[in-house]
């Protein structure tokens, strides 16, 4: 109920006004309305004559030149326009020139400091005019708006500080923007839930002043995981702001930043954090007994180099290279091993040296039964070390004049088919013979077998000091080393191993730690699914990571809505596991995961 008030307690509003413009409207209506002299107005109101005169001749210039009331504003019904000085509208328009999408308009726009809904751009390009794009693909729009953003220039006093792309640490203040890579977020649970993020903490990895260790390290992983090309422009995922968040940061950092990170990290760095990750796959079961050895040159296409030369699967000829080796398990595909220091003089002890690695922790329970190897992984001598550290072995013995005599001196009688089975469910069949020999340089006697196939391929001779398995199991599990293989090739082609010459400057060495890193979170998310536990990364990208969508940071949580797509019933589901697991570089929010209204 209104307090009921005297109508004279009023009064002073108008006799003594405290409000300039209040007192100004007051004197002006002394003068024009009730006529009185500009000496009275002064000496009533406390003005100088020429103040007066002043404030008579602006209002006379304001009426006549028709402005807004100089007294009294009428506030408009409705939303406040977006765009007030149209600078908005005009981008969006030359952005549609350029053959940019409404959601690539939006993610352009996010980082530029100005945000705006989808349905805003999605109006602005209908009122233009302007028709449908042609559907294109992933590589083309990114190469479209890669140069379209590199062109566009924009008023620094016009933008926000997210558009100035400083990384800095993420407030996790409310607001919204969009992404082209929503999908890359699904692996975050991953990385909180196996502890991946505390053992980058505790890691001895460099940290800067505004960026931390964890944010660090996650801004390699986001470019890994994203199949990023390190040699293209940076301007692409500098201005996505779902991949800053990835990091815990508003934007990832520019090219440079990435380059001189890595100058500051040392071998022992890497070596430390490999086996810590190693104690992370023990304790959650993913190491079964055997472990595949394999090497991969790494090009190196600079002058003056300082590199041997190492045969290179990939292009079929020696080159100029790096040697490094990687070690993989073959059950679960974890890759538990990498080391870019391989020199030839000391090749032949990368086995041994893998084996210090893997004992490294007394505390774990080691269960290393196997180690596959190719042929020239290393000498006769340290297979019977081996042997006498009871570890077994299978490998490839090279094929010699005298050994292609003898495979084609077999009677057909004395073979045995056996059927190899792949990865994805089919199977193939061989033919095989195994004898019992003795070999220069090993202690004992040592099983040989021989397999051939149907003139498809070469016969091969497998040694082994096995001797409990059947022939099928010893050759079943050789076969499975033909996965570490496919791995590398996964590494250089989606995880761009080998393009160390590009326009960001990494240390390989820690490339390829990234790269180990990134390849098993993705062998993480992948493995509760049968039906894709197969596939590559590149293909668990384009299904399941490749996903655009929005992103709305709350004080009750972080809200991911991604767009329509085939898997993305799958992904939701997949998800929902995570609900109540807050992410501890998000500031412990909870990640919460729907679909999108829009395709």
């Amino acid at each position: 109920m209104i307090k009921t008030i005297p109508k004279s307690d009023f009064v002073s509003f108008f006799t003594e006004p405290n409000n300039i413009l209040h007192k100004q409207y007051l004197a002006l209506r002394r003068f024009f309305l009730d006529g009185s002299t500009a000496e009275q107005i002064a000496q009533e109101f406390g003005y100088s004559i020429g103040t007066v005169y002043s404030m008579i001749r602006d209002f006379k210039i304001k009426i006549l030149n028709g402005s807004d009331d100089p007294f009294f504003k009428v506030n408009k019904v409705g939303r406040k326009p977006v765009d007030q000085k149209g600078e908005i509208e005009n981008l969006i328009i030359d952005f549609r020139k350029k053959y940019l999408s409404v959601p690539d308009i939006k993610i352009a726009l996010d980082g530029l400091g100005f945000i705006v809904s989808e349905s805003y751009i999605y109006h602005v390009v209908d009122r233009a005019g302007f028709a449908r794009l042609p559907r294109r693909s992933r590589e083309a729009r990114n190469e479209t708006l890669s140069s379209v953003i590199s062109d566009t220039e924009v008023s620094a006093e016009n933008l926000s500080p997210l558009s100035a792309l400083v990384a800095k640490q993420l407030a996790f203040k409310e607001e919204s923007f969009s992404t082209q890579l929503a999908g890359l977020l699904c692996v975050l649970p991953y990385i909180a839930h196996f502890g991946i993020c505390d053992i980058i903490k505790e890691s001895s990895y460099p940290q800067t002043k505004d960026i931390n260790r964890l944010s660090s390290i996650l801004s390699f992983v986001a470019l890994k995981l994203s199949g990023v090309k390190r040699y293209s422009s940076d301007d692409i995922w500098c201005m996505d702001r779902g991949m800053g968040l990835f990091a815990g940061l508003n934007v990832l950092p520019k090219a440079a930043w990435y380059s001189s990170y890595s100058s500051s990290v040392t071998r022992e760095d890497n070596i430390s954090f490999l086996k810590s990750l190693q104690t992370v796959w023990h304790e959650n079961n993913l190491l079964s007994d055997t472990v595949n050895l394999d090497f991969t040159a790494i090009p190196y296409w600079g002058d003056d180099d300082p590199f041997e030369n190492n045969w290179s699967g990939k292009r079929q000829k020696a080159l100029s290279s790096i040697l490094a080796v990687i070690a993989q398990d073959p059950h679960n595909g974890i890759l538990c091993y990498g080391d870019t220091t391989v020199r030839h003089e000391n090749q032949n002890d990368v086995v041994l040296e893998f084996l210090d690695f893997y004992y490294a922790d007394k505390t774990a329970k080691h269960q290393l039964k196997y180690l596959v190897f190719d042929s020239k992984f290393t000498k006769f001598e340290n297979l019977d070390k081996l042997n006498q550290k009871s570890i077994k072995f299978v490998t490839i013995r090279r094929r010699g004049k005298h050994l292609l005599k003898k495979i084609l001196q077999i009677p057909e009688n004395k073979w045995q088919k056996i059927k190899i089975k792949r990865e994805n469910g089919k199977s193939r069949t061989i033919m095989a013979y195994e004898e019992t020999t003795i070999i220069k340089g090993y202690n004992g006697k040592i099983r040989q077998i021989y397999i051939k196939g149907n003139g498809k391929i070469k016969p091969a001779i497998i040694i082994t000091n096995e001797f409990d398995l059947s022939l099928q199991e010893i050759i079943q599990k050789y076969s499975r080393r033909w996965l570490v293989e496919k791995e590398i090739s996964e590494q250089i082609d989606f995880f761009h191993l080998n393009r160390n010459s590009s326009g960001i400057v990494v240390k390989v060495d820690f490339d390829l730690t990234m790269t180990i890193l990134a390849h098993n979170i993705y062998r993480l998310f992948i493995m509760d699914h049968p039906a894709y536990y197969h596939c590559d990364a590149q293909t668990v990208f384009d299904k399941f990571i490749s996903v655009q969508g929005s992103v709305d940071i709350k004080d009750e949580g972080i809200f991911i809505k991604l767009k329509r797509k085939r898997t993305l019933p799958i992904i939701l589901d997949q998800m929902s596991w995570f609900d109540d697991l807050p992410i501890p570089w998000f500031s412990n929010k909870i990640m919460f995961f729907a679909a999108d209204s829009t395709s």
